[in-house]
């Protein structure tokens, strides 16, 4: 077995590593960087600003746009509306200079390296826009999770195209690191209720707020709906706590936005609430076809403040325009939930690992409410001791759903697994491997987290399984298997 599954999978020779030079601007309030809890220093800094002379003024600024310009598409735009953000701090009185005000908002703006400590946990999919190929190819999105600062994650994107081998290309890196601009959403009521009923918090007061404003609300309405009981003389510490709780909740629905002039491997998803600040971790993308033929693009994805998890959901139809909304439920309490590309008697489908151990599959009318989980899968080789876990969405064969797994071992070592589950009941396995498709080789084992390969998502071309996966969280590597014999290698009863 250990021979047959070697023989089928192909590495490729490049490594996609993490790119240093990956910046972004992002507003920089000196005494809050996180890490000493002080009152801002602005005043002072403003003080010292206003302190300089004109010469100086003019030849400091001219400096950093010459140091800076080439490193971000609109670096002196990017000072202009930080200075814009912290002008309410100045006298109304003082009259800047444009020289002045640009170097105040330069004060005021710091780089951020996306992928300045790692990159890691690739997931791919059919990119949108497949024209002008030549034959026997297709183009991919694949996101990227990159590791900053302070152990800060994003996602970002790169492109490029599989040929009729199974071989990868990548496009060429872009030169800029874009963010984008984020504003409100419709909230889904559904979900409300299920992270309220999870808190111990639905009731006659949730459901006062709640139950007028329908199955889909704006922040306006909502926010009405909440002054009205703030306002009113009955509403006491419960009733606070619930407009709290709501609060809180409702920052975690937000919309982000792209130029659609930035290039989609310049683009980057960075965190916009307060439940995601450290991190946006280990998205997996699928494509998803509903019922009446539309195609959107989804994501999962793990947000972390730093203290604790949630689970949000991506959803775009073009990489351009992005919604996050809570996943909530049983099934999206831990990391690992990855949805499956269509629904199976019209119900949603998902893997799960809701007992933070084995894979489970959850079943939803609402792909953001996740209840009960069924058993799937649960660990039972040495490679997989310490826990299983999805690498992905499953992929739809003739076959069966073919599923990428991974497996914690002896020595905290990640390994790579597949399964095939029935088409109609996912519960049920077809065949399954019993040694890893993928392991650490002997030049995969270092990295900044030693001895994983790991994988957020594979698609399948031109009969080939490839695979993205990232190498000790320090590279992304590809590897590509032919689909019929893996396939003939897990319906094999004797193998």
């Amino acid at each position: 077995m250990n021979q047959v599954i070697g023989e089928l999978v192909r590495r490729s020779p490049d490594r996609l590593r993490a790119d240093k030079g990956r910046v972004i601007t992002q507003l920089f309030i000196p005494g809050q960087e996180g890490f000493d809890h002080q009152e801002s220093r602005s005043s002072k800094v403003m003080e010292r600003l206003l302190a300089l002379d004109d010469d100086e003024v003019q030849s400091a600024f001219v400096d950093v746009v010459a140091r800076f310009e080439g490193r971000h598409p609109d670096i002196v735009g990017t000072f202009g509306r930080h200075a814009d953000e912290l002008s309410y701090r100045l006298d109304p009185d003082v009259q800047l200079s444009p020289a002045r005000r640009l170097l105040f908002g330069a004060a005021f703006t710091s780089e951020y390296a996306i992928e300045g400590a790692a990159l890691c946990n690739p997931s791919m999919v059919a990119h949108p826009d497949q024209a002008g190929l030549p034959a026997g190819c297709g183009r991919f999105v694949m996101s990227v999770r990159g590791i900053g600062e302070g152990h800060r994650s994003s996602i970002g994107f790169r492109t490029g195209v599989i040929d009729h081998n199974g071989d990868v290309y990548l496009s060429p890196p872009p030169p800029f690191a874009v963010t984008g601009q984020t504003g409100l959403t419709m909230f889904d009521a559904m979900t409300f209720r299920g992270e309220l009923r999870r808190l111990r918090a639905w009731g006659e007061v949730a459901e006062y707020i709640l139950g007028p404003l329908g199955p889909q609300f704006s922040l306006v309405k909502l926010e009405a709906r909440l002054r009205q009981l703030e306002g009113h003389p009955s509403t006491g510490r419960q009733g606070m706590r619930i407009i709290n709780l709501i609060r809180r909740f409702a920052e975690r629905t937000y919309a982000a936005s792209f130029d659609a002039a930035t290039p989609l491997d310049q683009r980057v998803l960075i965190p916009a609430m307060a439940a995601e600040v450290n991190g946006m971790e280990d998205a997996r993308f699928v494509r998803l076809e509903q019922d009446d033929g539309s195609v959107s693009y989804f994501a999962t994805y793990t947000a972390y403040d730093g203290k604790d998890i949630s689970q949000q959901l991506l959803e775009t139809t073009d990489f351009l325009n992005f919604t996050s909304t809570p996943l909530v439920g049983p099934a999206a309490a831990n990391k690992g939930l990855a949805l499956f590309p269509r629904r199976i008697n019209g119900r949603f489908v998902a893997l799960a690992r809701s007992d933070r151990e084995s894979n489970t599959i959850a079943t939803s009318p609402n792909p953001h409410h996740w209840g009960d989980t069924s058993p799937c899968q649960l660990p039972t080789r040495s490679w997989e001791l310490l826990q299983l876990g999805n690498c992905g969405s499953p992929i739809q064969t003739e076959a069966g759903w073919l599923v990428l797994t991974h497996g914690v071992g002896p020595m905290r070592t990640y390994h790579i697994g597949a399964l095939l589950l029935d088409s109609e009941d996912p519960t049920r396995i077809v065949g399954q491997l019993r040694e890893p498709l993928l392991s650490p080789a002997a030049d995969e084992q270092d990295g900044y987290v030693p001895n994983v390969v790991y994988s957020c998502g594979a698609m399948v071309h031109a009969g080939f399984l490839v695979i993205p996966y990232g190498i000790g969280d320090a590279a992304i590597r590809f590897a590509t298997v032919p689909l019929d014999a893996l396939i003939g290698v897990l319906t094999d009863r004797n193998a």
